[in-house]
């Protein structure tokens, strides 16, 4: 197989953990005769660093011309911290979700048992966690018209949704309910909001023509407490733009660390892959970040392009390195190995260059020399 694939490092931790992505597919493609060629655009403070734009036209095109997206992290301290920035580095992945059609985030939300110590749950509360939350993602108050008085003094956000936009992410949230234990929960906040009266009718309405799938609804207040309380319960979880942005990094942190969970983004115009994590400047250039939440997202890259059983060598490499203690220092703080140690380890493992009995004391603690 010969795929396109457009890079964008992003800021802060971005590129390290992507360049070990790439490793990780570079190794796939050697070991099954696969062809994989990356192209590299600008976006977020990076691109406002360099050109003024947080999205180049030129990123754009090469990620419409491109098979699939594998994005790092996007933002910067000096943004963040400064309300009154006209242009601001968001405002690249906003626009690229708009310009590539993304309309669908999935982000998968799976417990190592291995890493139970580091979540702040009970460890018999995350026995059987495997859901995947199902965002709308490019309309609501994110995209709504934005005002702000000219005394400054009062301001508003439009939420707007139209049945269209509900019916074609709940589509493929069903579709995904019927392949995995047939549950959808649909979260909303119908008894005070207008739009989610309007998702949940469209999603009763729908819920018709699958009826192997079992439909419930939740408040959004609720939900983010069950999440804590008992999110095995949950298999798909269908929600809007801010909702789901608030949900999924909930339910990020049930595993014990934001750098080990993946996302897609996917819709009409191409398909993007990132770790859910942010840009983490803190950690950036010391080689210490979790590549894994990148890596995994490169395996749904390779899912998208039907290379499922390479997508499962990886996830079977990453789960590996966690059984054996080979892990970056926000999981180990002490006996931590570095960010491109982890990558050329899984690169390793997919083309079976790891005896199956490898012993700690024969990989450098924090070096990127496998020996």
């Amino acid at each position: 197989m010969e795929k396109k694939i457009a890079v964008i490092l992003g800021d802060g931790i971005g590129p390290e953990v992507t360049q070990q992505s790439i490793k990780v597919l570079d190794a796939v493609a050697k070991h099954y005769n696969h062809k994989f060629h990356y192209s590299f655009g600008l976006m977020g403070a990076d691109a406002i660093d360099k050109t003024g734009n947080p999205l180049p036209d030129e990123t754009i095109e090469l990620c419409l011309n491109s098979d699939a997206v594998l994005f790092g992290a996007i933002g910067h301290p000096k943004y963040d911290n400064d309300p009154s920035a006209k242009v601001r580095p968001e405002q690249g992945l906003l626009k690229l979700r708009k310009s590539l059609q993304l309309f669908a985030n999935i982000r998968p939300v799976n417990t190592f048992p291995t890493l139970q110590h580091l979540s702040p749950l009970k460890a018999k509360n995350l026995e059987g966690v495997d859901c995947v939350i199902y965002r709308e993602l490019t309309g609501g108050i994110y995209f709504g018209a934005k005002n702000l008085s000219d005394d400054g003094t009062t301001a508003s956000d439009e939420c707007s949704y139209s049945a269209a936009e509900i019916e074609r992410i709940a589509h493929l949230a069903f579709k995904a309910a019927q392949k995995r234990r047939k549950k959808l929960t649909l979260v909303d906040k119908a008894n005070v909001l207008e739009t989610s009266r309007l998702w949940r009718k469209v999603v009763q309405a729908m819920a018709s023509q699958y009826p192997d799938v079992t439909v419930d609804f939740l408040f959004v207040d609720n939900a983010a407490m069950q999440l804590i309380v008992n999110p095995k319960q949950f298999d798909v979880i269908l929600t809007e733009n801010m909702f789901g942005d608030i949900l999924s990094d909930e339910a990020s942190v049930i595993t014990g660390s934001l750098g080990l969970l993946p996302s897609a983004s996917v819709g009409n115009g191409g398909a993007l892959f990132e770790p859910i994590h942010g840009s983490y400047p803190q950690a950036a250039g010391k080689d210490i970040a979790n590549p894994l939440g990148s890596i995994l997202s490169a395996a749904m890259l390779l899912d998208h392009f039907g290379l499922h059983t390479e997508a499962a060598k990886v996830r079977s490499a990453v789960q590996w390195t966690l059984d054996n203690s080979f892990v970056t220092k926000d999981i180990d703080p002490v006996n931590f190995y570095f960010t491109s140690t982890i990558g050329e380890l899984i690169s390793d493992l997919v083309q079976d260059k790891i005896p199956s009995e490898l012993h700690p004391e024969n990989i450098q603690l924090r070096k990127s020399t496998i020996i």
